[in-house]
């Protein structure tokens, strides 16, 4: 309330009464206060807990891969199965064993226990087995006599399920988990009923081979079921070698079997009297052989013209005096392992290369040579599923080794007489070891090397693969065969993901970057409050949608016209340039008047004009710089790589010049500019930017012409044969799904700056575009760098255009048409037919955790730069 006093002078003077407010704040904002505090404070722990458990269980899905080869224990019994035991097979349970002695004597024995379960004999008619070999799953088995025949027969075993109604009543139990009856073995499984082995013998007919002992041998089985074939090789005891293939053709009427027999004698090794044979091998597929010998050489003989064979090369396996001792092939039967007598292991197989003189254009190269035993190597066996083999020392020494991975999984020692010649076998699903002696002393351990074939090498490192030129990175993780060999290294795909990271913010930043400078400082305000919004909408299309327009419509389109679309990359830009220099030729008045929505409608215009324009000059555009065919000038058939770097060092020539020019003549031009009338100043600049242009042009393509001169040319490197789905799709549409994340966040930063740091630039008398990128873009700098850092975070973890667009060949080059598959689109298509627990399951959980660890590496350098821009920013 106002009161009215009067002065001593007789005037009036008004008073006010003061209201003082009470600052006591109340309950209810208090509590809604605290309560705010409270979930934002819980929220936050809890989004970085939720960040804290993904990475622990990513890490405990992947431990395994590196601690997961654990022996589970070892058996020892002697057998009572006859003397000098020469072969032995086991079923893939590690329930029964079958040995076959040299007179041909079969023992079928419980492999936990010992315990004999059958007997049986072949009928070798008093002959005595002087060599024995086995295809890769051992149970087709070949037998050499001292008579110069050969007879094969069949090791194996059966399995069947039976109720457990019809179970014996007599079954007697061996172990916790078997039974036996009736020379059988009974395992009770998950449904209830038993699971039923019973060992299976069959042997041939005799077949005559030679008039001398059968010293060495080996078979495989091929064919069909209609028409199997047989292929087996032997060396007898003086030097001949004979390959011999069989061919049987059942007919369908009679059921009347016919055998085809071919037999070809190899050329002549011609070894001293001194040297023996030590092992033989044949292929799968009987095109080749070799033959080890004990003065450390292999022959090895080039079967694909039976009628006449060829021995390709000789050559020395290890240093001199080293014999070798034993051979055989991994699994797949493309790479050879050889043992020698001072314990080294190498793995060899057969490559093409040009300019080699062997007879047949292969040489077999050393691959790997693995940790030596310190021993000489006197057998060894490889594994059925897996590039595992287990080689034996004269020491008694038993190592577990994978060849892939190069390492030695399991040491074991013999526990019986190390002095006994001994038959070992790793068991057909790659869990354990059964060693038998030729006195029928038994070992058999247990393991589980689950993921033995994975290191830090083999995920990360270049590894020579069989059949590979050189070692390298590989991603390969199914084939259609089951021999074939899973390839996990993770280089390929971190490489993809960078490779579509790189292009698509190639396309994404600058455009996001510009379009956010262009909204925040020079556009009126009407404009930016309609393209903001639309920018953001951008962002809510799903990503699904946008890569298969990428798969299915932007790429053929971007094949069949991708002159057009290289011109267009040149036209558009330059056709801006020209409606800005149309621009600043216009009256000021005109200028003021026609700003905003009608000059953003002109660069609609001109982004279309040019975009026409270079549709209708492609094919001009492919004649004049691509010699008519841009497909074929990218596959390197025609032409030179003069137009491609003309055209990409165009942009580096134009900065050049312009500095140039700037440095020696700038300041001439620039008070030739200030005397002038706006139209004709827009004229002289855009005559100053045509001879930039022009001098551009002729600069960039005499470097050009100088690099082709040398022999540069950037075929086979950033570009080459071309492929539908590419890299260039992936960036182009991945860019549109990035753009509206960095707009948004970068255009915000921008109108973040204090407008007193505008008006004093502009005061100061700086243009509007020095004082956006002078002042207001240093100030802003922090923001938008977090704005292109998330934007690379989004473009690192895309996963559906990537899938759709990208073709998803794991290969490692820079071509900017050529494909890519990059971690998350791994993820995506690998992991719904994972095997739980599996080595491709960890390992796909171990590329998630890569790209987890990248994110956040990123992200933590990122927020340090920004510190750094902040803190630069603040003292403004």
């Amino acid at each position: 309330m106002a009161s009215t006093t009067e002065t001593a002078v007789g005037e009036k003077r008004s008073t006010a009464r003061v209201h003082y407010r009470d600052k006591k704040t109340s309950t209810r904002v208090k509590v809604t206060e605290n309560i705010a505090k409270w979930v934002i404070s819980v929220g936050g722990v809890l989004v970085i807990g939720a960040v804290v458990g993904i990475m622990v269980f990513l890490i405990q899905v992947v431990i395994p891969l590196f601690g997961s080869n654990d022996p589970l224990g070892q058996v020892h019994y002697q057998l009572d199965a006859g003397d000098d035991i020469i072969w032995v097979n086991a079923d893939e349970f590690q329930s029964l064993a079958t040995t076959v002695d040299r007179t041909g004597n079969l023992t079928t024995f419980h492999v936990p226990t010992g315990e004999i379960i059958a007997r049986d004999a072949f009928d070798f008619d008093g002959r005595a087995v002087t060599a024995v070999a086995g295809i890769l799953d051992r149970n087709q088995v070949a037998f050499g006599f001292e008579d110069g025949s050969l007879q094969f027969g069949q090791v194996d075993f059966s399995s069947t399920s039976t109720a457990q109604a019809n179970a014996p009543a007599d079954l007697v139990q061996l172990t916790g988990r078997d039974y036996t009856a009736n020379g059988l073995i009974y395992a009770p499984v998950q449904t209830g009923d038993f699971r039923t082995i019973r060992p299976v013998y069959e042997l041939g007919e005799p077949v005559e081979i030679s008039q001398f002992p059968i010293v060495a041998v080996d078979y495989r089985v091929g064919g069909t079921v209609e028409r199997p074939t047989l292929a087996y090789v032997t060396v007898d005891s003086a030097g001949v070698v004979r390959v011999s293939r069989t061919t049987a053709q059942r007919n369908l009427m009679t059921n009347e079997e016919t055998l085809t027999t071919t037999t070809t004698e190899l050329p002549n090794l011609d070894l001293a009297e001194d040297v023996s044979v030590t092992r033989v091998l044949m292929s799968s597929g009987g095109d080749r052989v070799f033959v080890g010998t004990d003065d450390g050489y292999i022959f090895r003989y080039d079967l694909r013209n039976l009628e006449n064979p060829v021995l390709a090369e000789r050559r020395p396996v290890f240093d001199e005096e080293v014999a070798v001792t034993s051979m055989t092939f991994l699994s797949g039967e493309i790479a050879l392992a050889v043992g020698g007598s001072d314990g080294s292991v190498d793995v060899f197989f057969r490559l093409q290369r040009p300019g080699i003189d062997t007879a047949d254009g292969y040489e077999m190269v050393r691959s790997r040579v693995h940790a030596s035993q310190g021993t000489p190597i006197v057998e060894m066996s490889e594994a059925r599923r897996d590039k595992s083999l287990v080689t034996m020392g004269a020491n008694g020494s038993v190592w577990v080794r994978h060849s892939t991975s190069d390492q030695v999984l399991f040491e074991f020692e013999r526990r019986t007489d190390p002095s006994l010649p001994a038959t070992v076998m790793i068991f057909p699903r790659s869990d354990g070891v059964l060693l038998v002696d030729r006195e029928g002393g038994v070992d058999a351990w247990q393991y589980n090397a689950r993921h033995g074939g994975i290191t830090l090498d083999t995920l990360f490192g270049q590894i020579w693969y069989e059949g590979y030129s050189q070692p390298n990175w590989v991603w390969q993780s199914t084939a259609a065969t089951d021999l074939f060999e899973p390839k996990y290294s993770l280089v390929p795909l971190i490489f993809g993901t960078l490779k579509a990271a790189f292009y698509a913010m190639l396309f994404a930043t600058p455009i996001a970057l510009m379009g956010a400078i262009y909204t925040s400082e020079f556009v009126h305000t009407g404009v930016r409050a309609t393209v903001k919004p639309v920018m953001e909408l951008m962002e809510s299309l799903p990503t699904v949608v946008l890569g298969f327009i990428a798969a299915l419509v932007l790429a053929p389109i971007v094949e069949e016209w991708i002159s057009a679309v290289l011109l267009g990359f040149i036209a558009v830009p330059l056709g801006l340039m020209i409606g800005a220099f149309s621009w600043q030729m216009l009256p000021i008045q005109t200028a003021i008047r026609f700003d905003g929505l009608p000059k953003f409608a002109l660069m609609i215009f001109a982004i279309i004009a040019t975009a026409f324009v270079a549709y209708q000059l492609g094919p001009v555009f492919e004649d004049l710089l691509f010699y008519g065919n841009f497909m074929a000038w990218a596959n390197n058939d025609i032409g030179t790589g003069t137009p491609f770097m003309f055209l990409l060092q165009l942009p580096l020539a134009y900065m050049i010049v312009a500095w140039s020019f700037k440095r020696f003549y700038g300041h001439y031009l620039r008070d030739r500019l200030r005397a002038m009338d706006r139209p004709e100043a827009g004229r002289l600049d855009a005559l100053r930017w045509l001879g930039f242009l022009g001098g551009a042009i002729v600069l960039s393509y005499a470097v050009a012409s100088f690099l082709t001169l040398i022999g540069f040319d950037p075929r086979g490197g950033i570009v080459d044969t071309y492929a539908q789905r590419n890299a260039l799709i992936v960036g182009f549409v991945m860019a549109f799904a990035v753009i509206p994340n960095i707009y948004t966040l970068a255009e915000d930063a921008l109108n973040a700056v204090p407008s007193h740091l505008r008006s004093g630039s502009l005061a100061s008398g700086a243009t509007p575009w020095q004082t956006a990128m002078w002042i207001v873009l240093p100030t802003a700098a922090s923001g938008v760098f977090s704005a292109v850092m998330i934007g690379m975070g989004r473009a690192v973890g895309e996963t559906m255009i990537v899938v759709m667009a990208a073709g998803n060949t794991p290969i490692m080059e820079w071509n900017i048409f050529s494909g890519l598959r990059t971690l998350s689109a791994n993820i995506a298509i690998e992991l719904p037919e994972a095997v739980r627990d599996g080595t491709n399951y960890r390992v796909l959980f171990l590329a998630a955790l890569t790209l987890f660890i990248m994110t956040f590496v990123i992200n933590t350098v990122a927020e340090l730069i920004r510190q750094r821009f902040r803190k630069r920013a603040f003292q403004l």
